[in-house]
């Protein structure tokens, strides 16, 4: 049996219809298949490969790691090197209020353990979340999700999940002072790429502060330099209570974390204590490769590009069939009149050499988010065959 076969065969399946793309080697920006396929992959494996695959610099710090240990024992316990540089360079890149970091494996696990911090720390059990809001596919990410389609098969979901409309001032009278958490997107992703005005994000954080509130803004798609900031929430002038991010965090390795204040974290500590575990949250090879990411985006000054990059892509597509375009920096949606226009572009485009995708609740809208290091003779190759795509279907 090839690959193909044996993937269909024995990898468990998410649809009847996967790409099938079959992947050699990546480099930078591209894909390479086993047959001298080469492909620009615009989505960073959706929002992850931020400084590009296999960027040298995370490459030796992962060799690097590997010469020296493994996983040693569950998180928490051991004085381990590249997760305190990696929690420290974390705080560094936020304001002091935000200094403390719970290393875990993923976005879904990141949310997972903010939800749990706010309610132990607030003793409330009231969550407040958005319509359309994507935070994960584990059960409480996805109560806190907010399109009931991806829901209902699974319900019984967790109690106590209110939903409000994202950039809904009205809706903010729904934060009381029952309320533990509210859990936002800085962007909506998901819904394809909706961006709040920075007085919704100021009238968001006087409301939690009224209400004694804790504010969880989700940066698992938007942060690591993917807006022009290194955080989506530095371009609406506020501070959230926890931050959640994961993805581009680990230049392609797996990693997540939520960061919040001391004395909102030591709320795990006691009552009972140990009152988030993980085993291999904070792994080491993934911490020292998340600790490379934040150097090669400083030290290179990928966050500093992005505006010129992103409004690149906006001049060079063009066309009849596009609607509209929607971004926040290098998170990107292009409409269409359809899912049924799309879907054969995204295709016909795959062939041609470039990936590109939809949105989970916005199928209309095609997803570009290309790694940060892409080149603008690089924007000009892709944008040019994604406009073919579009003349040849």
């Amino acid at each position: 049996m090839n690959n193909r076969q044996l993937f269909l065969s024995h990898l468990a399946q998410t649809t009847d219809f996967p790409l099938l793309i079959e992947v050699e080697k990546a480099e930078g920006i591209y894909l390479f298949g086993p047959n001298g396929e080469q492909y620009i992959d615009l989505i960073s494996g959706i929002g992850v490969s931020n400084v590009g695959h296999r960027h040298p610099k995370v490459l030796m710090a992962i060799q690097e790691q590997l010469d020296k240990y493994l996983h040693l024992m569950v998180y928490g316990e051991y004085v381990q090197t590249p997760q305190t540089l990696l929690a420290k360079a974390l705080c560094d890149t936020l304001p002091s209020h935000l200094d403390n970091v719970y290393l875990v494996n993923s976005g879904s696990e990141a949310i997972e353990g903010a939800l749990k911090l706010a309610k132990r720390y607030t003793n409330r059990r009231e969550l407040i979340s958005c319509v359309d809001a994507y935070h994960g596919s584990s059960h409480g990410a996805l109560s806190v999700g907010g399109n009931e389609v991806f829901k209902r098969a699974y319900r019984p979901l967790l109690p106590g999940i209110s939903h409000i409309y994202y950039g809904s001032f009205s809706d903010l009278e729904k934060i009381t002072h029952q309320t533990a958490a509210v859990v936002i997107e800085t962007i909506q992703g998901e819904a394809g790429i909706r961006v709040a005005c920075p007085e919704y994000f100021q009238a968001l954080r006087k409301r939690c502060d009224e209400t004694g509130t804790l504010l969880i803004l989700d940066e698992i798609q938007a942060g690591f330099g993917r807006t022009g900031r290194f955080w989506a929430f530095e371009h609406f002038e506020i501070i959230p209570d926890m931050v959640v991010c994961a993805k581009g965090m680990g230049g392609g390795m797996p990693i997540g974390a939520f960061i919040a204040n001391k004395e909102v974290m030591g709320a795990f500590k006691n009552n009972p204590l140990l009152g988030h575990i993980t085993t291999f949250g904070g792994h080491p090879v993934s911490a020292a490769a998340s600790l490379a990411t934040i150097k090669i985006l400083q030290e290179e000054k990928l966050i500093d590009q992005v505006e010129v990059k992103a409004e690149l892509f906006k001049s060079l597509l063009l066309h009849p069939k596009i609607k509209g375009f929607r971004n926040k920096g290098l998170m990107i949606a292009v409409e269409f009149e359809s899912f049924d226009v799309l879907k054969p572009i995204i295709d016909r485009a795959i062939e041609l050499g470039v990936i590109t995708d939809w949105f989970l609740f916005c199928d209309d809208s095609m997803r570009i988010a290309p790694p940060l290091i892409i080149s603008e003779d690089q924007i000009r190759a892709a944008c040019s065959i994604i406009l073919q795509a579009i003349d040849e279907t």
